[in-house]
């Protein structure tokens, strides 16, 4: 499973978006399935709704239905450690849904994501020391 941010649901959707092409064109030669966060999604919704119609909304969320995008939830212990990470990350600043896509990382044992934010994504480490890889970067 790779794990997706908010950035990357976006520039699929969003044709105007700098980073559409790379999107869709990573997604015709995708082999794995995607994972995300119900952070992430909240994020992406929101943007859908601003920036788009809420359409756009409701058809992510058809497909995080259907089972297309699966999400995962942090166990209740791993909550705690969402604060102590947007406090160390606080100069880029960390957001919510980073914040749970570092706990996913750590989860799945792999940093593999598809972003747009590769400041952010460059800069953080998932098990304190091991980077993301974002394939929208290759």
């Amino acid at each position: 499973m790779i794990s997706v941010d908010s950035g990357f649901l976006y520039a699929l959707v969003d044709r105007q978006d700098a980073w559409h092409q790379r999107a869709a064109a990573w997604v015709e030669h995708a082999s794995e399935g995607w994972v995300t966060t119900w952070p992430v999604l909240t994020e992406v919704c929101h943007l859908f709704h601003r920036s788009l119609t809420p359409e756009f909304a409701a058809a992510l969320m058809d497909d995080v239905a259907d089972g297309g995008i699966k999400v995962w939830s942090p166990p209740a212990e791993q909550i705690a450690r969402i604060p102590a990470l947007m406090r160390k990350y606080a100069k880029l600043p960390m957001d919510l849904a980073d914040a749970s896509l570092v706990l996913l990382a750590e989860h799945l044992g792999d940093g593999r994501i598809l972003s747009t934010d590769q400041r952010d994504f460059g800069a953080y480490r998932w098990k304190n020391h091991k980077p993301f890889k974002n394939l929208l970067e290759t």
